[in-house]
């Protein structure tokens, strides 16, 4: 009886989590489904949103995000993406703007309102004051109908054909929806504003992504002694003592001038083993690879991962505009400078 018991209890469970996996896999599809149906309406009035934030930042106006509910919790997220890609952006609760928080609208401003029935009391009581005081209203709603649609200078389609709530009730497709827009919105306006991976790390100065986005290949390589280097002719056996001495899996070759001719590498080493062994007398040019990728010093760290990731390289010299060699790095570097 003890055994039967447990084996019905684990059915049980096991068909409990099978149904809640579907749910899940359900709620992913209806929520990708109202992103991708969002594709096929947007227009034109798209297009005339970005125009009226562009005049705004022009005219050294603020773009100000509001919403009541989850669509406010949605507000709070677009601005935040606004802000951190070059569109300066604020939130503002339309409880708190009735309150005072309204003084900080002006006329150049655009109000982003974002409200799926577009019919919330709230986010309604401050439309009329926005209005008078000249700002441009930017609609987010799935209703085209409602008062907020037929106030806004400019309304953006967030319709869904139904909710991932199973009682179609909770805010969900449609939350999901709107933020999808939002960041739609952001990245157009990066992308018109020409806003660069620099610019990105000056707001996120804490992060990784600054030293993404600011490191040089100049603060992170090595220099002078610290780069293994030899000069043409020269035996193949010093040539590997200076690659072993310089810890980078490589040995830059070099004309009088420092002027880069070529590397040769630990791979290089491996295929080119037995022809090593034949031949007691070598130099480093019979085996080298002539004419090796390079990077400049002031090329961003990032650019030296992305070429290394490319070619499926892990160590690069760093060459000037003359070709002089004046720097080495391998992945280990970019590691310690805490690029990757």
């Amino acid at each position: 009886m003890i055994s039967a018991a447990r084996a019905l209890a684990q059915r049980t469970a096991a068909d409990a989590s099978s149904a809640a996996l579907d749910l899940a896999r359900n709620v992913l599809e209806i929520e990708a489904d109202a992103i991708r149906a969002l594709t096929t309406r947007l227009d034109h009035r798209f297009l005339d949103a970005l125009l009226l934030i562009q005049q705004c930042l022009k005219a050294h106006g603020r773009v100000i995000v509001s919403g009541i509910g989850k669509s406010g919790h949605i507000a709070r997220k677009v601005a935040s993406t606004l802000s951190s890609t070059g569109t300066p952006a604020y939130f503002v609760h339309p409880a708190e703007a009735s309150h005072g928080d309204l003084g900080m609208i002006r006329e150049p401003d655009v109000l982003i309102a974002i409200s799926n029935s577009g019919e919330s009391e709230e986010l309604m009581q401050i439309v009329p004051f926005v209005k008078r005081e000249g700002a441009k209203l930017i609609a987010i709603t799935g209703n085209a109908q409602s008062a907020l649609a037929r106030a806004a200078d400019v309304v953006i389609d967030s319709a869904v054909d139904k909710e991932a709530c199973p009682l179609n009730l909770a805010p969900t497709a449609s939350t999901t929806a709107q933020l999808a827009l939002g960041d739609a919105l952001a990245v157009a306006l990066l992308d018109a504003r020409g806003f660069s991976k620099a610019d990105f790390a000056r707001s996120h100065p804490r992060g990784s992504l600054y030293r993404q986005a600011l490191k040089h290949v100049a603060d992170v390589m090595r220099r002078d002694d610290a780069i293994p280097a030899v000069r043409e002719k020269t035996a193949l056996r010093k040539a590997l003592a200076e690659m072993t001495r310089g810890s980078l899996g490589m040995v830059a070759i070099v004309d009088a001038r420092r002027r880069l001719k070529g590397v040769f590498t630990d791979g290089d080493l491996r295929r080119k083993l037995d022809t090593i062994r034949t031949r007691r007398n070598a130099r480093i040019d019979d085996v080298m690879t002539p004419n090796p990728r390079t990077i400049r010093p002031e090329a961003l760290a990032a650019a030296a991962v992305e070429l290394m990731e490319r070619h499926k390289i892990t160590q690069l010299l760093v060459t000037d505009e003359t070709g002089i060699l004046v720097g080495a790095l391998n992945l280990h570097d970019l590691f310690r400078a805490r690029v990757l």
